[in-house]
Order: structure tokens, then C-alpha cells, then sequence
């Protein structure tokens, strides 16, 4: 293995080990957080959190409706951003699938606009989800418009804004019933904080630009809270 030499306090020289293989292997499990939560599976998460976890939230809807909830949620806020990128990609429009400019990120953030929008007009429309969905599909697509916003400025971490709306939205459920969230609350809280470090370890962002993206998904659902 190999050492190198360091003074240390005492104006002493030492041996020491490089940390490489461990930051290496820190990397590696920050890398496997971010491909777990990625900003295109969390709504998919929630989704299955208010289907499965807290089904009586659903104690008077149909039961084919509710068996094609989770289905369009991954449709919607997994398959089509994935199908979009992939296009961009291959038409030449970006250079990377992971986004890693501001600029890259313009058409895939307003293509996704209108997915999300779509999706919340539809259910808000057909009025037959519980108040949270329709909560929830209006707080996507109020992050969006704000990351948007935001990524004219920086780069603003979409891992961090998925992560920001998922804590907020937890809160908001638990506050607003009667039953008791509080290991969910310190999941999502947890989770976040995991999310948000993972992106300090696993890529180029700066600080600001994951405390920005908390805001804006903590602030898109208390816009949709009030507007959705």
C-alpha cells in the first residue's frame, strides 16, 4: 500500500495512509443513494407510501382506480422524463444524460413542466383522488417551474428539490391528520439529509445550490398547499 509523509501539529513527520480507498468507497454509496432517490423516483415513493402504507386514504374509491394510481405515477414521473432525456440525448440536444449543465437542463425542466402540469390538471379535474394526490401532483409541478427559475442562476440540485418536497409533503400529511407520522416524518427527514450529503460527496455541486433546491421543493408545496 502505498504512504506518504505528513507533519502534523507537533512538527513531527509522520507516515500515513491516503484516505483514497476510503472516500472511494464513500463515493460509491453516495453514488448508490443518488440512483436510489433520484429526483424521477421519489413521487413514485410517495405514491406507494399513501397507497399501501396509509390505504384509508382510499377507503371510498374503486378499486381499479386505485390499483392504476401507483402505474401512472411511474408513467408519468418515471418512464416519460427517462424517454425524454434518452431523445434529447440521442437528437444531439444534450451531452449527458445526468444533465451536468445549466444549459442541459432547460428543455428536459420545461418538457417536464408540461408532463406535470398535464398530470395535475387531469386528476384535479377528475376529482376522484384523495386531496394529497392532487396536493402532491400540484407540488411536482410548482417545483418544476421553480427549478426552473433557479437553474437560470445555478445549478440547482434536482436531488435536493425531490428531497425538499418529499420531507415537506410528509409533514404536511402528519400535521393535517389525526394519526400518528412520526417514524415516517424521521425516514423522509433522514433520507433527506442522507440525499442532500450524497450529493455533496457524489458530485460537483456547490453548497448553495442544495440548500436552494430544499427551499424550492419545501416552497412548491406550500404553494400547492394553498393554489393546488
Amino acid at each position: 500500500m502505498d504512504h506518504h509523509l505528513v507533519v502534523n501539529e507537533k512538527n513531527e513527520l509522520r507516515e500515513v495512509n491516503p484516505p483514497a480507498a476510503r472516500f472511494t468507497f464513500l463515493r460509491a454509496i453516495a453514488k448508490i443513494i443518488s440512483i436510489v432517490f433520484h429526483p424521477i423516483f421519489i413521487p413514485v415513493y410517495l405514491a406507494i407510501f399513501l397507497v399501501r402504507i396509509q390505504p384509508y386514504f382510499f377507503s371510498g374509491l374503486d378499486r381499479l382506480e386505485k390499483s392504476i394510481v401507483i402505474p401512472r405515477f411511474v408513467v408519468i414521473y418515471t418512464i416519460f422524463p427517462m424517454i425524454t432525456v434518452l431523445l434529447l440525448k440521442a437528437l444531439g440536444f444534450i451531452q449527458s444524460i445526468q444533465l451536468k449543465t445549466q444549459r442541459e437542463r432547460i428543455v428536459p425542466f420545461i418538457i417536464c413542466m408540461v408532463y406535470y402540469f398535464g398530470h395535475w390538471y387531469f386528476l384535479k379535474k377528475q376529482g376522484e383522488l384523495p386531496g394529497y394526490f392532487i396536493q402532491l401532483t400540484a407540488a411536482i409541478f410548482f417545483a418544476s417551474i421553480l427549478g426552473f427559475f433557479a437553474n437560470i442562476v445555478m445549478k440547482v440540485s434536482m436531488h435536493a428539490i425531490a428531497a425538499g418536497l418529499m420531507s415537506a409533503f410528509l409533514i404536511h400529511v402528519g400535521l393535517t391528520q389525526d394519526f400518528n407520522l412520526g417514524i415516517y416524518i424521521s425516514i423522509a427527514v433522514l433520507l433527506t439529509g442522507m440525499i442532500c450529503t450524497s450529493r455533496f460527496v457524489d458530485s460537483d455541486h456547490q453548497a448553495k445550490e442544495i440548500y436552494v433546491g430544499l427551499l424550492v421543493g419545501i416552497f412548491a408545496l406550500i404553494i400547492a398547499i394553498y393554489f393546488g
